[in-house]
């Protein structure tokens, strides 16, 4: 494993991080004030990504996208990461990699419009009775002839109200295991505006403001059974084979925030003086300081060698969930250390370390919570001896 970046991976590192700290953080405040990312300042930065090659850039060379390498990947995951999570996820977009498990119908339909900037996607897995235990979901589809009615709810839906279409995963029947009856699920494509599908407001959330949450609920919603999304029965599938590597994701934009307020916490030790001296000189600061870079670099190397790894073919969902719990959990320590740092005005909003600090506290719970991350690991440690 080579630990240094090619020239073509510190250019994707250096445009990406000007465009965030030309085109993003300017607008940061506004966002965060309001809560509101009005739509257009969307099209305004979108246009912008766009002309920087920027825009769905997660997404392969054929399909438009950039074609990068898992690494490179979230090496500009990890910059974008840096700022308001509203901006940078809505600006400039980065589609689910499912829509390429799409047929070439779905495709034309449903993933290229995303990567043209003209819609974007969502996906609706969890439901108010059914977190991460995603085969006790209620929400179900029944077939009808060439159609198929769905029905349930659906919540903490991201950006379901800018979608122009969710990607939804419901229970269509169960199967007999060893371990007693589990659902079987299948995704489905639906089109807002569909009969019977509803897109309602979620709940205010503290951490990442202007990037909404919404309440899907389906009543009688009838389907062609060409909107379903691979096979029937086979929506798990589906999810483990194209979604796997969004942990990472998660995990590199924690590594762009958590960078950033490990500086903003340097060059105020650096600057502030108290007692005659500048606080990095105390002991309590600088030990400080020194945990915090190497908790930084110890997640970053989890990131780069899952990401290696990744490319390779030979990672496992442990070196992806050590990834993603390791840098979420450091991204809170260096949060809140950096404030502990800065003092009173480490919570103001002058500054962005109270809104990292808050930010922080969804990763630990979104795309599978610490709790579930150890659990996969020890299972995986377990496997081979039988237990």
């Amino acid at each position: 494993m080579d630990f240094g970046l090619s020239e073509e991976q510190r250019m994707i590192v250096e445009t990406t991080r000007s465009f965030v700290e030309t085109e993003l953080y300017p607008h940061e405040q506004a966002v965060e004030r309001s809560g509101v990312l009005p739509l257009e300042l969307i099209r305004e930065v979108q246009q912008k990504a766009m002309a920087a090659g920027l825009y769905a850039a997660n997404m392969p060379l054929e399909v438009g996208g950039a074609g990068l390498d898992t690494l490179s990947w979230l090496l500009y995951e990890k910059e974008l990461g840096r700022a308001n999570y509203a901006l940078h996820w809505t600006c400039v977009a980065r589609p689910s990699n499912i829509l390429l498990a799409g047929n070439e119908e779905q495709r034309e339909r449903y993933l290229m419009p995303c990567i043209r900037g003209e819609t974007w996607d969502c996906l609706a897995m969890t439901e108010p009775g059914a977190g991460s235990d995603l085969r006790g979901m209620k929400a179900s589809a029944r077939p009808d002839g060439d159609d198929w009615i769905l029905n349930g709810t659906k919540h903490f839906i991201s950006h379901a109200d800018l979608a122009g279409f969710a990607i939804v995963f419901m229970a269509t029947g169960e199967e007999d295991t060893p371990r007693g009856p589990k659902k079987r699920i299948t995704a489905f494509f639906v089109d807002k505006g569909t009969p019977g599908f509803t897109v309602r407001d979620g709940y205010r959330n503290v951490s990442h403001r202007g990037y909404t949450n919404a309440i899907l609920e389906f009543d009688d919603c009838r389907l062609h059974k060409r909107q379903i999304l691979g096979e029937v029965h086979k929506g798990f599938e589906v999810a483990n084979s194209w979604l796997g590597a969004t942990r990472l994701q998660v995990a590199s934009t924690c590594l762009g925030r958590a960078e950033r307020a490990l500086g903003h916490a340097l060059q105020w030790a650096a600057e502030r003086r108290q007692f005659g001296s500048q606080i990095g000189k105390f002991q309590g600061i600088s030990f400080k300081l020194a945990d915090m870079a190497m908790e930084l670099k110890a997640a970053e190397l989890l990131v780069r060698e899952a990401a290696w790894k990744y490319d390779q073919g030979t990672v496992t969902e442990a070196d992806m969930s050590m990834a993603k719990l390791k840098a979420t959990e450091v991204l809170a320590m260096i949060a809140d250390e950096a404030i502990q740092i800065h003092g009173g005005m480490g919570l103001m909003d002058e500054l962005p370390l109270e809104r990292i600090w808050r930010d922080a506290r969804v990763e630990r719970i979104w795309e599978g919570t610490s709790e579930i991350q150890r659990h996969i690991i020890s299972r995986e440690l377990l496997r081979p001896l039988g237990a």
